[in-house]
């Protein structure tokens, strides 16, 4: 993985200073928060309903052992023992006390880490395929082109005080990971008819108040041709962005007013301005760049433990079938440890946790970690000999529950009990459906479903592109919770459709067993998935489902 220049430690550090003397000076008085807070947020500080939270950028979602565990010596010293990963593979610390965020800072760029651009209106951390480097279906390892992204924004000098915040996400695969349809820059490696590998531009995706899918701009650009692209896309949007209504200035809504065909033609022209700029700059660093993401030295062994192991073991037989993806070595797997045990909050890690993913991943994982978008955490290659120890030693400290891809393994964002944003309560709702469908046995006869919460219309938990979408939201002081079907963050992305008048807190989860029973009964058999069978129902039966037996109370 890259590693910090000279140059990098050097910028780290002068920010970390910078930062250090503004929070001296708000803690005196010399600041008010107003004046502070575009400040704080350019160092990723927010302040949410209880305390601060810091925002700490883990660039397209990988991190070493070394990192990691400084991740948890932060959490133990100065927050509360654990650290929450977000959708966009960062980690937040939600206990931070003001006067100790610089020396926290400054332990992170210890690591070569840091959080800048985790706030702002700038290009936030850029996200990429959590299975990257690694994946039997690849065309390309995505996270060099990646890395210079991020370089070439952080700090950009044009593009500090855009619009809205930007967002660009990549993967090397054709089948999507990444979500790349629901960002303002999607990225997807495609080859062309020469065999070629390149990208395939999708501008104007986005969540939110309005949920878009985004617009291909170009079915083809060369990969030599990334950084004048996309720093034409940003130029365009810059320059057209509203700024006169916040909830109007993604660039989504800049697509939709301005044309899609009109938005092409415009960045199109201003490529052909830029691109001569570049002069080759850009592909020397990516050149250097690439050197950083060789793979590991992988080992040739029998896998025989991890065949014997899954013979005789259901408890391991079924970990395997759901927490283990192809690796592009037989010999190998990629191994999805879940934070979605039973009852856990979706997405936190202990420090014990953090550091034992860590000594995890030097003794079965070359020391390589993932963070991936959907709040768990990756060793992206373990020799398949290792995978029953590697097991057992999740199991001893709740990380090795068996249901990546099912019901419980849901994504939410904080919601109520942490965001000043918030109108509603998310983390309990994924608690109580978790265990809810765990104490049915239920869950591994469903299948494959992504269930996705927000607590706001903000849509951090992307529950547009759920399978099951559950959006909270304040109803005369109630919490309610909308309910949408057949979204999909994949390839084929598709915003899901609401299925009429929410339900109240203590009502959402017997909702939700009304669909899922719904579709237990209507599926041609257990290969057909609840989206598949979606597709082909389409609304009316799960409406019926949920509305049936309380249609005297939704009439409304």
């Amino acid at each position: 993985m890259y590693d910090y220049t000279d140059f990098d430690e050097a910028f780290v550090r002068s920010r970390v200073a910078q930062f250090r003397g503004q929070v001296e000076r708000r803690l005196d008085g010399s600041l008010t928060e107003d004046e502070f807070r575009p400040l704080r947020l350019m160092n990723g500080l927010y302040l949410q309903l209880h305390a601060y939270m810091l925002r700490v950028a883990i660039p397209y979602g990988t991190i070493n052992p070394r990192q990691m565990r400084q991740l948890a010596m932060i959490a133990d010293r100065w927050d509360k023992g654990y650290g929450h990963f977000t959708t966009r593979q960062n980690i937040q610390f939600n206990w931070p006390k003001l006067p100790d965020v610089p020396d926290i800072l400054g332990a992170l760029a210890d690591v070569g880490m840091h959080a800048i651009q985790t706030s702002g209106n700038c290009v936030r951390n850029v996200t990429a395929d959590h299975f990257a480097g690694a994946a039997a279906d690849e065309i390309e390892d995505p996270r060099p082109y990646a890395e210079l992204l991020r370089q070439w924004s952080t700090d950009h000098p044009e593009f500090q005080f855009l619009p809205r915040k930007f967002k660009i996400a990549i993967t090397g695969a054709p089948n999507d990971r990444a979500v790349t349809r629901a960002h303002d820059i999607g990225l997807r490696m495609v080859r062309n008819d020469r065999g070629e590998a390149g990208f395939e531009v999708i501008v104007g995706g986005g969540l939110g108040r309005t949920p878009m899918i985004g617009t291909t701009v170009r079915d083809f650009l060369p990969v030599a041709d990334l950084l004048p692209y996309v720093e034409a896309v940003l130029s365009v949007y810059n320059t057209l962005g509203r700024r006169d209504n916040k909830y109007k200035a993604r660039i989504k809504i800049t697509v939709h007013e301005t044309g899609a065909d009109e938005i092409a033609r415009m960045i199109e022209a201003r490529f052909a301005e830029l691109r001569p700029l570049f002069g080759g700059a850009d592909q020397a660093l990516l050149a250097e760049i690439r050197q950083a993401f060789a793979p590991p030295a992988f080992r040739n062994a029998p896998v025989d433990a991890h065949e014997a192991a899954r013979a005789a073991d259901p408890v391991y037989r079924a970990w395997a079938d759901t927490n283990l993806a192809p690796h592009r070595n037989d010999q190998y797997a990629i191994v999805t440890i879940s934070l979605k045990a039973h009852g856990a909050t979706p997405g936190d890690a202990t420090s014990d946790q953090m550091r034992l993913i860590a000594d995890l991943a030097e003794t079965f994982g070359h020391s390589e970690i993932r963070i991936s978008h959907e709040q768990n955490v990756i060793l992206p290659h373990v020799h398949k000999s290792d995978l029953p120890a590697l097991h057992a030693a999740l199991s001893g400290a709740r990380l090795g529950t068996a249901n990546v891809g099912l019901i419980s393994d849901i994504i939410a964002c904080p919601g109520m009990d942490y965001c000043a944003l918030a109108t509603a309560r998310s983390i309990p709702v994924a608690q109580e459906i978790a265990t809810h469908f765990e104490a049915l046995k239920l869950e591994h006869d469903i299948g494959p479903l992504k269930i996705k919460i927000s607590g706001c219309i903000n849509a951090c938990g992307h529950h547009h592109v759920g399978h099951i979408g559950i959006l909270g939201l304040d109803r005369a002081g109630v919490e309610n919770y909308q309910i949408t079907l057949g979204g999909d963050g994949s390839e084929d992305a598709a915003i899901g459709e609401k299925t009429g008048p929410g339900f109240a807190y203590d009502e959402i989860v017997p909702a939700i067993e009304r669909i899922l029973r719904a579709y237990l009964d209507l599926r041609e058999g257990p290969g057909e998935t609840f989206l598949m069978a979606w597709r082909r129902v389409g609304m009316a039966p799960f409406k019926a489902a949920l509305y049936g037996e309380a249609s005297n109370r939704h009439a409304a």
